[in-house]
Order: C-alpha cells, then structure tokens, then sequence
C-alpha cells in the first residue's frame, strides 16, 4: 500500500495566478510558506527556518483558489506531491515538485482593504426562487422589494470565511 498525502498550514507567498489549459481546464498556482520553530540545545536560542511550498489546484477548486485567496492569507492545503521534469533553454533538464491540493481552507478572516461596504443596492445574483412569482405582477412586485431586502440581510449575515471549502 502507498501514500502520497500532505497537509500544511502557513501563509500565501503570492496572489494567486489562475490560468486555463487549451482545452479550458482551469489550473491556479501560488507559494505557501510553512515555519518551524525550536530552541537550539547548545546556546538556548530560538531558531526558525522558513520553508516555500508551489502549490497547483485545478477545476472549480481552482477558480475558487483564484477568488477567495490573496498573499498573506493563513491557509490550509492539503493534496498531494507531484514532480514535473522538463527541459529548459538551455538544454538542461529541471525539475519542480509541486503540492497538487484536493483541500484548500482559509484560516483567518478576509482582511478589508478599504473597511467600506459596497453600496445597499447592489445585490449579488441569485437563482430565481420557486415560489417568488414573475416580475409581470408590478403590485406584487413592490410587496416582493421588500421581503428581498430581508432576505438580503439574511444572506449577509453569513461569513464566506464560514465556509469550508
């Protein structure tokens, strides 16, 4: 039986950078730093060394890599190693081991760029509901205007960072 599994926690290096293959497949890729932290027995220092992750996601979990994390972000990858060979200009063969993750969660809370929050009439589009009726009825349409709103502060108050995915 063999394994090939890694789980890391640590920090996003860069944005990431989403791209799609020629047949359409989206792929992201971005770095992940990971620290560790011991006392040195000789001299009793405290001792870190930095270590830098490529990481690769592929599909919807990339798209959603693309739009959810940013340098800087606490985030948890998990996937597996994978190493890629290639020649390069020069004629020399070069090799890069990859973490491909199947798993990507974001630790800490989106940091705000400017604390504003966008305008109140702008709302995000959702599917229609089944039970809400055709915009033809304009009386029903105002009585409607009102319990969406409602569902719109509902639909604030849940927190993307809630989200595990």
């Amino acid at each position: 039986m063999d394994l090939n599994k890694v789980m890391l926690i640590g920090n996003l290096t860069r944005d990431p950078e989403l791209r799609y293959t020629p047949a359409g497949q989206a792929v992201v890729s971005f770095g992940l730093a990971t620290n560790r932290r011991w006392t040195n027995s000789q001299t009793g220092e405290q001792q870190e060394q930095a270590e830098f992750h490529n990481i690769v996601a592929w599909g919807k979990l990339a798209e959603t890599c693309n739009q959810i994390l940013a340098k800087g972000r606490k985030t948890y990858i998990e996937g597996r190693l994978q190493t890629r060979s290639w020649e390069g200009q020069d004629a020399v063969k070069k090799y890069k081991t990859e973490v491909v993750a199947d798993n990507v969660i974001v630790l800490d809370r989106k940091p705000s760029d400017s604390g504003e929050t966008p305008p109140a009439d702008v709302e995000t589009p959702q599917e229609p509901s089944p039970d809400i009726p055709a915009k033809e009825d304009k009386g029903k349409a105002k009585k409607e205007k009102g319990s969406k709103k409602e569902e719109k502060k509902d639909a604030e108050e849940i927190n993307v960072d809630d989200i595990p995915f």
